[in-house]
């Protein structure tokens, strides 16, 4: 009879210390939470400076650990010249210092400077394609880590000979991801952010044979079959887009915080930001107005 008593009790203790083990487990899970906000715009007029500023506001209302930014910063360099962008990327990254937490930036065709043939500069200028974005935002590809998971910025933009914005991944970027990736453990979960869209619905929709797509994420995907590849955020195409391929890699597009040139909705996507919410090894999302559209309508702004 003793006997049995110790034994159940002994199979009780580790029953609890299990279970103890488990809830300290779940406590102990890393989780925090960061804001996406894409193609934003930013411009002197239109009032722009307003929206955003109601952005920032939404944005640390929500108090996430920090901010990633999905390109087309500003509006925009292609066509500008030096004085006109200078004024823009000085205006994107004054405001930007509102945030109250780290922003971590991606290139946009918009922020690309003097790539188009009718800009009064030439593709010698030291500031030509991603120079400017450079001196004022720093490196066009880069990776960060945060509690645990990786996280990649990537450039997906160049420049053709006939003086056009293209979508790829360059030879010297690839070989950059191939040796961040070589850093990382298989298992920790990774981040992609890029401008122009690796997985998208679009071509599907608006019948673009992938145009303003990355002509080379098959590359990527590539490199990543044997790592924790979770989520792609991107922009470009001003609509909110989610899926799931395989029950593993997913993609968002993230809208953009002007809409159609701050005149209103594009593609009857509300002006506003995704907010993403981390715990452990898994995440959930949710798309937030910023309320532009009825600031904008209650003031009856014409353009």
């Amino acid at each position: 009879m003793i006997r049995k008593f110790l034994f159940v009790l002994f199979i009780g203790l580790i029953i609890s210390t299990n279970l103890v083990s488990q809830n300290r487990n779940l406590q102990n899970e890393e989780s925090f939470t960061f804001a996406f906000l894409t193609d934003i715009h930013i411009r002197p007029d239109m009032n722009a400076p307003m929206g955003f500023q109601m952005a920032i506001d939404k944005v640390n209302q929500l108090n996430p650990d920090f901010v990633l930014t999905g390109g087309d910063l500003i509006f925009d360099a292609m066509r500008g010249n030096q004085a006109h962008s200078d004024t823009l990327f000085t205006l994107y990254k004054q405001m930007s210092t509102n945030f109250n937490m780290p922003v971590y930036n991606c290139l946009g065709n918009h922020d690309l400077f003097a790539i188009y043939a009718e800009s009064p500069e030439s593709s010698d200028h030291p500031d030509y394609k991603y120079g400017m974005f450079g001196r004022y935002l720093g490196d066009t590809y880069y990776s960060f880590d945060h509690k645990g998971w990786h996280f990649i910025v990537l450039n997906s933009l160049d420049v053709t000979e006939n003086k056009r914005y293209t979508g790829i991944f360059n030879e010297e970027e690839m070989k950059w991801l191939k040796s961040d990736l070589e850093k990382v453990d298989k298992s920790t979960p990774i981040v992609i952010t890029t401008h122009l869209p690796m997985l998208t619905t679009r071509a599907q929709i608006n019948g673009s044979d992938g145009k303003g797509n990355v002509s080379n994420s098959a590359e990527v995907f590539k490199l990543m079959e044997n790592h924790n590849l979770k989520l792609i955020l991107q922009g470009h195409i001003h609509w909110k887009e989610y899926g799931v391929v395989n029950d593993r890699i997913h993609f968002i597009t993230g809208g953009s915080i002007a809409g159609n040139g701050w005149k209103g909705r594009r593609h009857n996507t509300k002006e506003g930001f995704v907010f993403v919410k981390v715990k452990g090894d898994d995440f959930s999302w949710e798309y937030i107005d910023h309320g532009w559209e009825a600031e904008r309508l209650k003031q009856n702004y014409q353009y």
